[in-house]
């Protein structure tokens, strides 16, 4: 049986995520309307829209195909 540590352990690292932010597809009226609202949440720091349209820009080139 080993001895228990009387000590804390140091944190786990996880990695950062740095995928870059979908681009719009130029001449989409979608995409372009996507881009205008994360670029107007962004100016007021509203994090959670910005994620969202990208989410949303992730998806909506499935229409494209």
């Amino acid at each position: 049986m080993s001895e228990p540590l009387r000590y804390s352990t140091p944190p786990v690292e996880l990695p950062l995520g740095m995928e870059r932010e979908p681009v719009p597809v130029e001449g989409c009226a979608g995409c372009a309307e996507l881009a205008t609202v994360r670029g107007r949440a962004r100016a007021v720091g509203d994090m959670t829209t910005v994620s969202d349209c990208n989410v949303y820009l992730r998806r909506h080139p499935e229409g494209h195909r």
